[in-house]
Protein backbone atom coordinates (compact mmCIF):
# COMPACT_ATOMS: atom_id res chain seq x y z
CA UNK A 1 0.00 0.00 0.00
CA UNK A 2 1.18 3.45 -0.91
CA UNK A 3 3.00 5.42 2.41
CA UNK A 4 1.23 7.72 3.92
CA UNK A 5 3.85 10.83 4.51
CA UNK A 6 3.99 13.45 6.98
CA UNK A 7 2.33 16.04 5.99
CA UNK A 8 0.07 13.67 4.73
CA UNK A 9 -0.58 12.16 8.54
CA UNK A 10 -0.55 15.94 9.77
CA UNK A 11 -3.32 16.61 7.30
CA UNK A 12 -5.70 13.43 7.98
CA UNK A 13 -5.30 13.60 11.51
CA UNK A 14 -6.39 16.99 11.18
CA UNK A 15 -8.94 16.69 9.13
CA UNK A 16 -10.20 13.74 11.42
CA UNK A 17 -10.57 16.12 14.16
CA UNK A 18 -13.25 18.34 12.38
CA UNK A 19 -15.36 15.05 11.92
CA UNK A 20 -18.96 14.52 13.26
CA UNK A 21 -18.75 10.91 14.82
CA UNK A 22 -20.92 9.52 11.92
CA UNK A 23 -18.23 10.55 9.49
CA UNK A 24 -15.08 9.31 12.09
CA UNK A 25 -17.13 6.10 12.69
CA UNK A 26 -16.92 5.65 8.56
CA UNK A 27 -13.50 6.83 7.95
CA UNK A 28 -12.40 4.20 10.64
CA UNK A 29 -14.62 1.34 8.91
CA UNK A 30 -13.01 2.04 6.25
CA UNK A 31 -9.14 1.92 7.10
CA UNK A 32 -10.12 -1.63 8.81
CA UNK A 33 -11.57 -3.09 5.84
CA UNK A 34 -8.03 -2.22 3.94
CA UNK A 35 -5.98 -3.45 6.92
CA UNK A 36 -7.94 -6.58 7.06
CA UNK A 37 -7.80 -7.07 3.40
CA UNK A 38 -4.08 -6.09 3.43
CA UNK A 39 -3.14 -8.37 6.05
CA UNK A 40 -5.02 -11.59 4.49
CA UNK A 41 -3.10 -10.89 0.98
CA UNK A 42 0.22 -10.31 2.65
CA UNK A 43 0.23 -12.56 5.64
CA UNK A 44 0.38 -16.17 5.66
CA UNK A 45 -0.53 -16.23 8.79
CA UNK A 46 -3.67 -14.17 8.57
CA UNK A 47 -4.43 -15.23 5.52
CA UNK A 48 -5.21 -18.52 7.30
CA UNK A 49 -6.71 -17.20 10.61
CA UNK A 50 -9.51 -15.72 8.12
CA UNK A 51 -10.31 -18.17 6.12
CA UNK A 52 -14.07 -18.58 5.63
CA UNK A 53 -14.71 -15.70 6.90
CA UNK A 54 -16.56 -12.60 4.65
CA UNK A 55 -14.95 -9.40 4.11
CA UNK A 56 -17.83 -7.76 5.15
CA UNK A 57 -18.23 -9.34 8.36
CA UNK A 58 -18.21 -6.87 11.65
CA UNK A 59 -14.93 -6.71 13.23
CA UNK A 60 -16.18 -8.70 16.05
CA UNK A 61 -16.49 -11.79 14.11
CA UNK A 62 -12.86 -11.91 13.12
CA UNK A 63 -10.60 -14.31 15.79
CA UNK A 64 -8.60 -12.49 18.90
CA UNK A 65 -4.59 -12.35 18.66
CA UNK A 66 -1.98 -12.45 21.50
CA UNK A 67 1.47 -12.01 21.88
CA UNK A 68 2.26 -15.60 22.17
CA UNK A 69 0.33 -16.32 18.92
CA UNK A 70 3.12 -13.37 17.93
CA UNK A 71 6.02 -15.17 19.14
CA UNK A 72 4.53 -18.86 17.49
CA UNK A 73 3.83 -17.82 14.02
CA UNK A 74 6.68 -14.97 13.99
CA UNK A 75 7.71 -15.69 10.48
CA UNK A 76 4.31 -16.01 8.96
CA UNK A 77 3.23 -12.66 10.77
CA UNK A 78 4.98 -9.70 8.99
CA UNK A 79 3.96 -8.82 5.90
CA UNK A 80 7.23 -7.85 4.15
CA UNK A 81 8.11 -11.83 3.73
CA UNK A 82 11.89 -10.72 3.80
CA UNK A 83 11.35 -10.77 7.65
CA UNK A 84 11.58 -13.57 9.96
CA UNK A 85 13.25 -14.01 13.22
CA UNK A 86 16.11 -14.59 12.77
CA UNK A 87 16.61 -11.41 10.77
CA UNK A 88 14.90 -9.52 13.53
CA UNK A 89 17.06 -10.84 16.18
CA UNK A 90 19.92 -10.44 14.47
CA UNK A 91 20.02 -6.66 14.58
CA UNK A 92 18.66 -6.47 17.83
CA UNK A 93 21.92 -8.05 19.36
CA UNK A 94 23.47 -4.91 18.73
CA UNK A 95 22.25 -2.07 21.12
CA UNK A 96 23.94 0.51 18.55
CA UNK A 97 21.06 -0.47 16.45
CA UNK A 98 18.55 1.30 18.04
CA UNK A 99 16.98 3.87 16.26
CA UNK A 100 18.24 2.90 13.10
CA UNK A 101 15.85 0.89 10.44
CA UNK A 102 15.79 -2.62 9.47
CA UNK A 103 16.69 -2.91 6.43
CA UNK A 104 16.28 0.56 5.87
CA UNK A 105 12.99 0.44 6.39
CA UNK A 106 11.63 -0.79 9.54
CA UNK A 107 12.10 0.84 13.27
CA UNK A 108 12.06 -2.54 15.74
CA UNK A 109 10.28 -1.53 19.08
CA UNK A 110 10.05 -4.55 21.75
CA UNK A 111 7.23 -4.26 24.00
CA UNK A 112 8.28 -4.28 28.15
CA UNK A 113 6.61 -7.56 28.78
CA UNK A 114 4.81 -6.96 31.53
CA UNK A 115 2.65 -10.26 31.02
CA UNK A 116 6.12 -12.16 30.58
CA UNK A 117 5.59 -12.36 27.02
CA UNK A 118 7.72 -9.53 24.97
CA UNK A 119 7.07 -9.21 21.33
CA UNK A 120 8.61 -7.21 18.75
CA UNK A 121 6.87 -4.71 16.98
CA UNK A 122 7.73 -3.47 13.60
CA UNK A 123 7.01 0.58 12.45
CA UNK A 124 6.35 1.22 8.68
CA UNK A 125 7.22 4.26 7.79
CA UNK A 126 3.34 5.23 7.77
CA UNK A 127 2.72 4.19 11.30
CA UNK A 128 6.04 6.37 12.40
CA UNK A 129 4.25 9.63 10.50
CA UNK A 130 0.57 9.01 12.13
CA UNK A 131 2.64 8.36 15.73
CA UNK A 132 4.37 12.09 14.90
CA UNK A 133 0.70 13.59 14.09
CA UNK A 134 -1.22 12.59 16.89
CA UNK A 135 2.22 13.75 19.10
CA UNK A 136 2.12 17.00 17.02
CA UNK A 137 -1.69 17.96 17.27
CA UNK A 138 -3.07 15.79 20.25
CA UNK A 139 -0.58 15.47 22.74
CA UNK A 140 -0.97 18.73 24.43
CA UNK A 141 -4.49 19.03 26.57
CA UNK A 142 -3.80 22.83 26.63
CA UNK A 143 -2.33 24.65 23.98
CA UNK A 144 -0.95 27.26 26.27
CA UNK A 145 1.26 24.43 27.44
CA UNK A 146 2.84 23.81 23.48
CA UNK A 147 2.86 27.75 23.83
CA UNK A 148 5.20 27.76 26.62
CA UNK A 149 7.34 24.73 25.88
CA UNK A 150 8.21 26.72 22.66
CA UNK A 151 8.94 30.00 24.31
CA UNK A 152 10.87 28.44 26.93
CA UNK A 153 13.33 26.68 24.32
CA UNK A 154 11.66 23.37 23.48
CA UNK A 155 14.55 21.12 24.81
CA UNK A 156 12.81 17.58 25.26
CA UNK A 157 14.49 14.56 27.43
CA UNK A 158 13.49 11.22 27.25
CA UNK A 159 14.11 9.58 30.22
CA UNK A 160 13.21 6.07 30.38
CA UNK A 161 15.07 2.94 30.39
CA UNK A 162 17.43 3.46 27.30
CA UNK A 163 19.04 -0.25 27.37
CA UNK A 164 16.95 -2.31 24.77
CA UNK A 165 14.50 -1.43 21.83
CA UNK A 166 12.00 0.21 23.76
CA UNK A 167 9.34 3.23 22.34
CA UNK A 168 10.02 5.71 25.04
CA UNK A 169 14.01 6.26 23.99
CA UNK A 170 14.05 4.65 20.77
CA UNK A 171 11.65 7.02 19.16
CA UNK A 172 14.01 10.32 20.38
CA UNK A 173 17.08 7.86 18.81
CA UNK A 174 15.55 7.71 15.75
CA UNK A 175 14.32 11.51 15.30
CA UNK A 176 18.08 12.35 16.55
CA UNK A 177 19.34 9.88 13.44
CA UNK A 178 17.11 11.80 10.81
CA UNK A 179 17.88 14.75 11.87
CA UNK A 180 21.34 15.19 14.06
CA UNK A 181 20.63 19.23 14.18
CA UNK A 182 18.20 18.35 17.25
CA UNK A 183 21.01 17.11 19.75
CA UNK A 184 20.77 20.59 21.33
CA UNK A 185 16.86 20.23 21.52
CA UNK A 186 16.40 16.48 22.26
CA UNK A 187 18.30 14.41 24.70
CA UNK A 188 17.45 10.59 26.20
CA UNK A 189 19.18 9.66 29.64
CA UNK A 190 18.48 6.36 31.16
CA UNK A 191 16.64 6.08 34.21
CA UNK A 192 18.44 3.54 35.74
CA UNK A 193 21.61 6.03 35.99
CA UNK A 194 22.10 7.26 39.79
CA UNK A 195 19.70 9.92 41.00
CA UNK A 196 23.10 11.99 41.41
CA UNK A 197 23.50 11.10 37.90
CA UNK A 198 20.13 12.26 36.81
CA UNK A 199 20.34 15.29 38.84
CA UNK A 200 23.52 16.26 37.27
CA UNK A 201 22.45 15.64 34.21
CA UNK A 202 19.01 17.56 34.42
CA UNK A 203 20.99 20.84 36.14
CA UNK A 204 22.81 21.14 33.57
CA UNK A 205 20.28 20.53 30.28
CA UNK A 206 17.27 22.14 31.71
CA UNK A 207 15.04 20.75 29.51
CA UNK A 208 11.52 22.73 28.76
CA UNK A 209 9.71 19.22 28.43
CA UNK A 210 10.44 15.52 30.39
CA UNK A 211 8.63 12.59 29.18
CA UNK A 212 9.11 10.15 32.11
CA UNK A 213 7.74 7.35 34.66
CA UNK A 214 5.49 9.03 36.98
CA UNK A 215 7.25 7.04 39.79
CA UNK A 216 10.96 8.11 38.62
CA UNK A 217 9.65 12.24 38.37
CA UNK A 218 8.58 11.75 42.34
CA UNK A 219 12.13 10.60 43.55
CA UNK A 220 13.20 13.87 41.59
CA UNK A 221 10.56 15.95 43.03
CA UNK A 222 12.02 15.38 46.31
CA UNK A 223 15.56 16.04 44.99
CA UNK A 224 14.00 19.53 43.89
CA UNK A 225 12.54 20.28 47.07
CA UNK A 226 15.80 19.38 48.84
CA UNK A 227 17.51 21.81 46.58
CA UNK A 228 20.14 19.66 45.03
CA UNK A 229 18.42 19.81 41.49
CA UNK A 230 16.85 23.13 39.68
CA UNK A 231 15.02 22.74 36.57
CA UNK A 232 11.99 24.59 35.41
CA UNK A 233 10.35 22.49 32.99
CA UNK A 234 7.53 23.78 30.97
CA UNK A 235 5.98 20.88 30.93
CA UNK A 236 6.18 16.89 32.65
CA UNK A 237 4.65 14.01 30.31
CA UNK A 238 4.18 11.14 32.01
CA UNK A 239 4.22 7.39 31.07
CA UNK A 240 4.76 4.03 31.44
CA UNK A 241 3.15 3.89 34.73
CA UNK A 242 -0.22 4.98 36.01
CA UNK A 243 -0.24 8.61 37.10
CA UNK A 244 -1.74 8.54 40.69
CA UNK A 245 -3.65 12.53 41.49
CA UNK A 246 -1.65 12.60 44.39
CA UNK A 247 2.07 12.32 42.33
CA UNK A 248 0.62 14.87 39.64
CA UNK A 249 -0.57 17.26 42.35
CA UNK A 250 2.87 16.84 43.83
CA UNK A 251 4.94 17.30 40.46
CA UNK A 252 2.98 19.91 39.97
CA UNK A 253 3.68 21.95 43.02
CA UNK A 254 7.48 21.30 42.92
CA UNK A 255 7.93 21.88 39.80
CA UNK A 256 5.35 24.74 38.92
CA UNK A 257 4.45 23.40 35.71
CA UNK A 258 1.40 21.85 34.60
CA UNK A 259 1.76 17.42 34.62
CA UNK A 260 0.07 15.42 32.14
CA UNK A 261 -0.23 11.75 31.17
CA UNK A 262 -1.43 9.67 27.80
CA UNK A 263 -2.39 6.03 27.12
CA UNK A 264 0.27 4.13 25.24
CA UNK A 265 1.73 1.18 24.07
CA UNK A 266 4.20 -0.60 21.85
CA UNK A 267 1.66 -2.10 20.02
CA UNK A 268 -0.71 1.00 19.22
CA UNK A 269 1.48 3.80 19.81
CA UNK A 270 -0.67 7.03 21.27
CA UNK A 271 -3.92 5.27 21.69
CA UNK A 272 -5.65 7.72 24.00
CA UNK A 273 -4.72 11.72 24.51
CA UNK A 274 -5.59 13.32 28.61
CA UNK A 275 -7.48 15.65 27.98
CA UNK A 276 -7.93 18.70 31.01
CA UNK A 277 -10.35 16.95 32.64
CA UNK A 278 -8.37 13.76 32.99
CA UNK A 279 -10.23 11.80 30.41
CA UNK A 280 -8.17 9.45 28.20
CA UNK A 281 -10.04 10.37 24.56
CA UNK A 282 -9.15 7.78 22.01
CA UNK A 283 -7.55 8.46 18.45
CA UNK A 284 -10.23 6.18 17.09
CA UNK A 285 -9.33 7.30 13.50
CA UNK A 286 -6.31 5.34 14.04
CA UNK A 287 -7.34 2.47 16.51
CA UNK A 288 -9.96 0.54 17.71
CA UNK A 289 -9.98 -0.57 21.45
CA UNK A 290 -12.99 -3.02 22.53
CA UNK A 291 -13.21 -3.49 26.18
CA UNK A 292 -13.98 -7.03 26.96
CA UNK A 293 -14.19 -9.97 29.99
CA UNK A 294 -11.54 -12.61 30.28
CA UNK A 295 -13.38 -14.67 27.35
CA UNK A 296 -13.27 -11.74 25.20
CA UNK A 297 -17.25 -10.84 25.66
CA UNK A 298 -17.29 -6.94 25.57
CA UNK A 299 -18.13 -5.46 28.50
CA UNK A 300 -20.64 -2.48 29.02
CA UNK A 301 -20.26 1.31 29.12
CA UNK A 302 -19.22 1.96 32.41
CA UNK A 303 -17.65 -1.36 33.37
CA UNK A 304 -14.21 -2.45 33.84
CA UNK A 305 -13.12 -4.14 31.39
CA UNK A 306 -10.23 -7.54 32.27
CA UNK A 307 -8.58 -6.83 29.10
CA UNK A 308 -8.13 -4.24 26.12
CA UNK A 309 -8.53 -5.83 22.61
CA UNK A 310 -6.48 -3.21 20.33
CA UNK A 311 -6.63 -2.98 17.08
CA UNK A 312 -3.73 -0.62 14.90
CA UNK A 313 -5.59 0.84 11.40
CA UNK A 314 -1.90 2.37 10.78
CA UNK A 315 0.58 -0.68 10.71
CA UNK A 316 0.55 -2.89 7.52
CA UNK A 317 3.95 -4.12 8.14
CA UNK A 318 2.95 -5.83 11.36
CA UNK A 319 -1.04 -6.32 11.36
CA UNK A 320 -2.10 -5.82 14.75
CA UNK A 321 -5.68 -7.27 14.70
CA UNK A 322 -8.20 -7.64 18.21
CA UNK A 323 -4.79 -8.16 19.96
CA UNK A 324 -4.88 -8.92 23.34
CA UNK A 325 -3.56 -5.96 25.82
CA UNK A 326 -3.92 -7.05 29.70
CA UNK A 327 -4.84 -3.50 30.76
CA UNK A 328 -8.01 -2.57 32.29
CA UNK A 329 -10.16 0.08 31.10
CA UNK A 330 -13.57 1.34 31.50
CA UNK A 331 -14.93 3.12 28.44
CA UNK A 332 -17.38 5.68 28.45
CA UNK A 333 -19.99 6.99 26.56
CA UNK A 334 -21.37 10.24 28.27
CA UNK A 335 -20.16 13.41 27.02
CA UNK A 336 -16.57 14.82 28.30
CA UNK A 337 -16.42 18.02 30.13
CA UNK A 338 -13.59 19.27 28.05
CA UNK A 339 -15.68 19.48 24.56
CA UNK A 340 -13.69 16.64 23.34
CA UNK A 341 -16.30 14.66 20.91
CA UNK A 342 -14.11 11.36 20.65
CA UNK A 343 -14.76 8.65 23.02
CA UNK A 344 -12.82 8.55 26.52
CA UNK A 345 -11.48 5.74 29.00
CA UNK A 346 -10.17 5.69 32.18
CA UNK A 347 -7.24 3.45 33.06
CA UNK A 348 -6.31 1.18 35.50
CA UNK A 349 -2.12 1.56 35.00
CA UNK A 350 0.74 -0.07 36.31
CA UNK A 351 0.89 0.00 40.28
CA UNK A 352 4.25 -1.28 41.04
CA UNK A 353 5.61 0.68 44.32
CA UNK A 354 8.92 2.45 45.14
CA UNK A 355 11.01 1.50 47.28
CA UNK A 356 12.28 3.02 50.41
CA UNK A 357 15.40 1.17 52.02
CA UNK A 358 15.92 1.28 55.69
CA UNK A 359 19.20 4.20 55.42
CA UNK A 360 16.66 6.29 53.78
CA UNK A 361 17.34 5.74 50.47
CA UNK A 362 14.44 5.75 47.44
CA UNK A 363 14.41 3.15 44.54
CA UNK A 364 11.61 4.00 41.73
CA UNK A 365 10.49 0.65 40.54
CA UNK A 366 11.15 1.10 37.24
CA UNK A 367 14.70 1.10 37.27
CA UNK A 368 14.23 -2.51 38.87
CA UNK A 369 11.94 -3.60 36.17
CA UNK A 370 14.17 -2.55 33.22
CA UNK A 371 17.74 -4.17 35.08
CA UNK A 372 15.32 -7.54 35.69
CA UNK A 373 13.81 -7.94 32.31
CA UNK A 374 16.88 -7.83 30.36
CA UNK A 375 18.50 -10.83 32.26
CA UNK A 376 18.11 -13.70 29.82
CA UNK A 377 15.86 -17.00 30.66
CA UNK A 378 13.21 -14.74 33.06
CA UNK A 379 10.17 -15.49 31.62
CA UNK A 380 8.20 -13.37 34.62
CA UNK A 381 9.63 -11.78 37.74
CA UNK A 382 8.50 -10.36 40.99
CA UNK A 383 10.46 -8.42 43.84
CA UNK A 384 8.93 -8.20 46.85
CA UNK A 385 10.29 -5.75 49.85
CA UNK A 386 9.97 -7.18 53.27
CA UNK A 387 11.57 -6.24 56.65
CA UNK A 388 15.44 -5.10 57.74
CA UNK A 389 15.71 -4.46 53.74
CA UNK A 390 15.26 -8.39 52.71
CA UNK A 391 14.10 -8.83 49.38
CA UNK A 392 12.37 -11.91 48.04
CA UNK A 393 13.00 -12.71 44.43
CA UNK A 394 9.80 -14.80 42.57
CA UNK A 395 11.31 -16.27 39.18
CA UNK A 396 9.52 -18.50 36.33
CA UNK A 397 12.95 -19.60 34.36
CA UNK A 398 14.45 -22.27 31.97
CA UNK A 399 16.90 -22.28 34.96
CA UNK A 400 15.67 -20.76 37.92
CA UNK A 401 19.42 -20.81 39.72
CA UNK A 402 21.36 -19.49 36.87
CA UNK A 403 18.67 -16.64 36.45
CA UNK A 404 19.12 -16.11 40.31
CA UNK A 405 21.96 -16.02 40.30
CA UNK A 406 22.39 -13.38 37.38
CA UNK A 407 19.38 -11.08 38.63
CA UNK A 408 21.05 -11.08 42.05
CA UNK A 409 24.29 -9.96 40.86
CA UNK A 410 22.84 -6.56 38.67
CA UNK A 411 20.09 -5.92 40.87
CA UNK A 412 23.62 -5.63 44.09
CA UNK A 413 25.28 -3.79 41.36
CA UNK A 414 22.52 -1.32 40.99
CA UNK A 415 22.33 -1.26 44.49
CA UNK A 416 26.18 -0.56 45.29
CA UNK A 417 25.81 2.65 43.01
CA UNK A 418 22.85 3.95 44.75
CA UNK A 419 24.13 3.12 48.31
CA UNK A 420 21.86 0.58 49.10
CA UNK A 421 22.85 -2.63 51.09
CA UNK A 422 20.22 -5.40 50.89
CA UNK A 423 20.14 -9.06 51.08
CA UNK A 424 18.23 -10.53 48.15
CA UNK A 425 16.95 -14.55 48.24
CA UNK A 426 15.39 -17.01 45.63
CA UNK A 427 11.99 -17.32 47.06
CA UNK A 428 10.24 -21.15 46.93
CA UNK A 429 6.66 -19.56 45.60
CA UNK A 430 5.92 -18.21 41.46
CA UNK A 431 4.80 -14.52 40.80
CA UNK A 432 1.36 -14.33 41.67
CA UNK A 433 -1.42 -11.63 40.99
CA UNK A 434 -3.12 -9.84 43.96
CA UNK A 435 -6.19 -11.98 45.30
CA UNK A 436 -7.94 -8.65 46.04
CA UNK A 437 -7.11 -6.54 43.00
CA UNK A 438 -6.03 -9.40 40.72
CA UNK A 439 -3.13 -6.97 39.55
CA UNK A 440 -0.37 -8.23 38.98
CA UNK A 441 2.97 -5.97 40.30
CA UNK A 442 6.69 -6.62 39.55
CA UNK A 443 7.50 -4.32 42.38
CA UNK A 444 5.99 -4.33 45.55
CA UNK A 445 7.16 -2.58 48.61
CA UNK A 446 6.53 -3.62 52.38
CA UNK A 447 3.69 -1.89 52.82
CA UNK A 448 2.33 -3.48 49.18
CA UNK A 449 2.41 -6.38 50.62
Amino acid sequence: MKTIGLLKALALTHQADKMDKQNRLALQQCRLRELIAYARENSPYFAKLYQGIDENSPLSEYPTTNKADMAKHFDEWFTDRSITRKTVNRFMTDLSNVGKKLNGKYLVYTTSGSTGTPCVVLYDDTTINVSSAIGVLRSFARKEDMRTFIKSGGKTLALFADNGFYLGSGSIKYQLRKMPWKKKKMKTFDVRKTTAEIVSMLNAYQPSMIGCYPTAMELLAAEQEKGNLHIHPAIIMTGGEKLNDDVREYLSKVFGCYVQTNYSCTEGGTIACECTEKHFHINDDWVILEAVDENNVPVPFGTQSAKVLLTNLANRICPIIRFEITDRIILHNEPCACGNPRPWLTLEGRTDDILIFGNGVRIAPLSLYAILKEVQGIERFQLIQHENDRLELRLIAENRMDCFTEAKRAVEVYFDRNGVTAEIYLSDNLPAASPISGKYKHIIAKSGI
